[in-house]
């Protein structure tokens, strides 16, 4: 199992606000998993999220 990672976590990695990570899950832009309250995003869902984002393939 990949290592698993909070929005605060996520946030600090990419220099946004918590608030901006949210965004991003709700719009379906970073995918995450909803544990209670709190939302959980996994390593393989990070490199997915940037390959995505690149500008050069």
């Amino acid at each position: 199992m990949s290592k698993m990672y909070s929005c605060a976590e996520v946030a600090e990695r990419y220099g946004v606000q918590v608030i901006t990570i949210w965004d991003w899950i709700r719009k379906k832009k970073l995918p995450a998993l909803k544990i209670g309250r709190d939302y959980r995003i996994s390593e393989s869902d990070i490199s997915v999220f940037e390959e995505s984002r690149r500008t050069v393939k």
